[in-house]
């Protein structure tokens, strides 16, 4: 799974330990049977064990799932069929309990007679016609029906419902989104479409029989054996998977896709079908967006030393997909923000969730984490996939870059979240287990290990796992066991420290200089010890000074620690972490000119970032001439950051910097560095120079980011011009321009600019957050406009909140109750107006006053009523 991290709002959570007992709870003990005193309650209490979140306990074995499907697109219901093959796992049984979960269920059988069965709770039991010994397998038939839309769903920040199987426009009621169907099964909704054992440590064969009408394209796990037309004008389609895998991967979809064919080659020199599921206008996108896949799946076969060994890899792109991207095996689910045309990515790719969720296939699908607890080494291991692929594709500098983004992500979500053991043993919800830790914490801790392994242990670790728990399910333990095993070290300092408790170091820096004795001193204070314990830090520092770089092993494991390092002629420099691995906040003392020397000698991008924002906080000649310098940088990043400091400088050094940025806001091979090029030209120039400029970007420049830069800049120099090149861009297929233009109208923009706002809010060209950053905008553009343009809104916002995406309802009652502030703001000053013409006497302006007064009430009112709607809903 590939969690969407939101921008615009962090919500809290609080993150308690322990499970509480709510007030109207009663304790009583079976033994006595006497009332409990609050005293002895609370004594109770305080000696409960605490919460811990086990492994589903496996008393059946699942051994085939076999499925028979068709749907009521009318009623967003499917009628389904099972005949599932099991076993007691060791202990006898005569019974058999699945997750169901809002099904009707209609019959059961063994060997063509009915079996009776009890459904209660969302949970199926099942009577066999015997008792059945560990080793005897059986088979049961279940008819039913899936009713999503009848159930009371849930969902979290992470994965917004779980309603499991999704009819999206199942009627054809919105002319501009294509009907689908499509599953989501994570963390435990597969058990929506088809009864089960609905827990990760669970794993089975599967087949699926989907009929659909003839138009349809369909996708599932596993081969596509056959493909039947049948005499009714629909048609069959036979999946079959025959690899075990767990529940929640099982995964369906329905639509009039067009399948782009793509293919690997395996090392035995067999093509593999890679095949792309778009909607019929994005077919001549597919392999823009996807076409990396075959190339990733290659790269990542040889790094583990592991085949890719399941049957296929399809992807496929849905609408209203309640997540980011779903591993789910060998048919992968995209939301619909992956759709980009060829110059929308020139600004942007996916190919880190395409990394992301193809990685999950030998680290949640071949090998799977055996309870939720343990979700990091799913996840861990997919985020760190996307550090290994930018590394191989795009170099060491933005996986790195990349890498800084995924700690501050983690800091920032524990920040407002709380802290918690990587394995979480006592969360309360498996949702919540979706997290910053889980993701951006155990990537980081990976590439931790790596460091310390050093790549041939750590691979061989990593290879050695993978084969010893293939298609079995794991917990982080084995993951230890296997890099033990290789390394040849006990690692249970590092897997106890990283992985059985929270939190990460804070440390404090400093050098102290013997010039005299040429020994500098490296002193390191770990400031975490109240919060979190101590760590034990194997480090590498870099000391350079007249034999150039000289890097040194250090392992700090106290409260405060000094080193003494020996140096040769001049110390140019002292470089803490320089293989910028530590997952942790670093504060350091080190003198301007130290900065300066890093960041002209040291490799590593966080080294070099680090040197041009503290090498010239101070005006010098030489951090000047740094920031000159870094405008040239070969990374984008650092030019990036070089433009926000030409701010700083004065006199010929300020003219040489914009005539370098002349030249980059043209020829920059990076997009956000063009875009910021612009930002700083307005900054640097006069008016009149700077708008031909951003009008030329607006006309000639290949990016959708530059240009909607530009709009925004021209929009403060001269808004008339802006909005009138705005104007025929506004057909443009880019989700990113138009939201852009969305942004510019809504200070600017007239009634007239309403049937924009109209259109792309009735089409498809909206994708991703896109959509709710467009209504952002399109509901302070209707704030500033007349009560006759706010009516005209109201089936938008009706629409929206019927078929928008999961987080635009998600924000839809900000922008709604903003709408109705604004409304009662205006109807105050109606009654100003009415107030005015009754003490003139002008009867006409009365009544106009007090129709506005009524249009404006009845508008709060239409707005409340949708506001409840989604009140109900959620």
């Amino acid at each position: 799974m590939k969690k969407i991290f939101f921008l615009v709002a962090l919500l809290a959570a609080s993150c308690n330990t322990l499970k509480q007992h709510d007030d109207t709870d009663q304790i009583t003990t079976g033994d006595l049977g006497n009332e409990i005193t609050d005293a002895q309650s609370s004594e109770i209490l305080a000696t409960e064990r605490p919460v811990y979140w086990a492994a589903e306990t496996i008393f059946t074995d699942l051994i085939h799932t076999k499925l028979e499907v068709s749907f009521d697109w009318n009623k967003a219901q499917m009628t389904g069929k099972e005949t599932l093959t099991a076993k007691p796992h060791f202990y006898s049984t005569n019974q058999l309990v699945l997750d169901a979960k809002g099904m009707q269920i209609n019959g059961v059988s063994m060997n063509g007679k009915t079996r009776p069965f009890t459904y209660e709770k969302d949970v199926l039991t099942i009577e066999l016609d015997q008792t059945y010994a560990r080793m005897q397998e059986y088979t049961v038939v279940i008819d039913y029906i899936a009713k999503p839309e009848e159930r009371v769903t849930v969902g979290s920040d992470a994965i917004t419902s779980d309603k499991g199987l999704y009819f999206i426009n199942p009627r054809g009621e919105e002319p501009h989104k294509m009907p689908q169907i499509w599953t989501q099964g994570e963390t435990e909704a597969s058990s929506v479409w088809f009864p089960t054992i609905d827990a990760p440590n669970v794993k089975t064969t599967q087949e699926i029989f989907i009929t659909v009408a003839d138009k349809y394209a369909t996708l599932s796990n596993g081969k596509l054996l056959e493909s039947k037309k049948n005499t009714d004008g629909t048609r069959t389609d036979h999946w079959k998977q025959d690899l075990p895998h767990a529940p929640y991967l099982f995964m369906m979809a329905v639509g009039e896709y067009k399948i782009v064919k793509d293919s690997y080659k395996r090392p035995d020199g067999t093509l593999m079908e890679v095949n792309y599921y778009v909607e019929p206008e994005w077919e001549q996108y597919a392999k823009d967006i996807f076409g990396e896949t075959p190339k990733m799946i290659g790269f990542f076969s040889q790094l583990l030393g592991v085949d890719y060994v399941w049957d296929k890899y399809h992807q496929i792109i849905v609408r209203e997909y309640v997540s980011g991207a779903m591993e789910n095996t060998g048919a992968v689910i995209f939301g619909d923000y992956a759709y980009k045309t060829r110059r929308e990515l020139l600004d942007e790719n996916d190919n880190s969730t395409i990394a992301h969720e193809l990685f999950h296939h030998w680290f949640g699908d071949l090998v799977t984490a055996e309870s939720w607890s343990n979700l990091t080494l799913n996840e861990s291991f997919a985020n760190y996939s996307q550090y290994l692929w930018d590394e191989y594709r795009y170099g060491l500098d933005q996986a790195d870059y990349n890498a800084n983004g995924e700690m501050q992500g983690y800091f920032q979500s524990a920040s407002v979240a709380g802290y918690h053991d990587l394995v979480w043993t006592d969360y309360k919800s498996q949702e919540d287990m979706f997290d910053g830790h889980s993701y951006n914490k155990g990537g980081r801790i990976l590439h931790m290990l790596r460091n310390y392994l050093g790549d041939e242990a750590f691979f061989a670790g990593i290879q050695l796992y993978l084969k010893t728990n293939s298609f079995k399910a794991a917990e982080f333990h084995q993951l230890r066991l296997a890099f033990e095993s290789v390394s040849g070290q006990d690692l249970n300092w590092f897997f106890e420290q990283w992985y059985e408790n929270s939190g990460h170091p804070e440390l404090a820096v400093s050098y102290q200089v013997n010039a005299t004795e040429k020994k500098v001193f490296v002193t390191m204070e770990q400031k975490q010890q109240a919060a979190f314990g101590l760590f034990k830090l194997p480090l590498e520092i870099t000391v350079f000074d007249d034999r150039g770089a000289t890097p040194i092993k250090i392992e700090f494991d106290r409260a405060s620690m000094s080193t003494e390092i020996p140096y040769v002629g001049t110390l140019n420099n002292v470089l803490f972490d320089s293989q910028a691995m530590l997952l942790g906040e670093v504060k350091e003392k080190k003198e301007a000119n130290w900065y300066i020397h890093q960041y002209y000698n040291a490799k590593r991008w966080r080294a070099r970032n680090d040197a041009l924002n503290y090498g010239t906080r101070t005006k010098t000649p030489e951090s000047a001439k740094l920031i000159l310098d870094a405008l040239d940088d070969p990374f984008w990043d650092i030019r990036l950051t070089a433009i926000e400091k030409v701010i700083t400088l004065s006199g010929i050094n300020k003219e040489l910097a914009i005539g370098k940025l002349n030249k980059m806001v043209v020829s920059d091979p990076s997009s956000a560095v063009r875009s910021s090029v612009l930002s700083a030209l307005v900054v640097a120039l006069d008016a009149t120079t700077v708008q031909p400029i951003l009008e030329g970007r607006i006309q000639q420049d290949s990016s959708y980011m530059v240009i909607s830069n530009a709009l925004n800049q021209l929009s403060k120099i001269d808004s008339p011009t802006a909005m009138k090149l705005a104007k025929p861009l506004e057909k443009e297929r880019s989700s990113t321009l138009l939201s852009g233009i969305a942004g510019l109208y809504s200070q600017n923009g007239t009634a007239a600019n309403f049937a924009f706002y109209e259109r792309i809010f009735t089409t498809n060209v909206l994708g991703g957050f896109d959509e709710l950053s467009a209504l952002n905008a399109f509901t302070y553009y209707l704030s500033t406009q007349e009560l006759s343009v706010i009516q005209k809104s109201v089936p938008i916002f009706e629409d929206r909140a019927k078929n928008g995406g999961a987080y635009t309802k998600m924000y839809l009652s900000n922008f709604l109750t903003f709408l109705n502030k604004t409304l009662e703001d205006n109807s105050a000053v109606y009654k100003e107006e009415e107030n005015k013409a009754k003490q003139s006497g002008n009867t006409n302006g009365v009544d106009i006053a007090k129709a506005k007064q009524a249009d404006a009430k009845a508008l709060i009112a239409t707005f409340q009523g949708i506001l409840a709607k989604l009140e109900v809903e959620e």
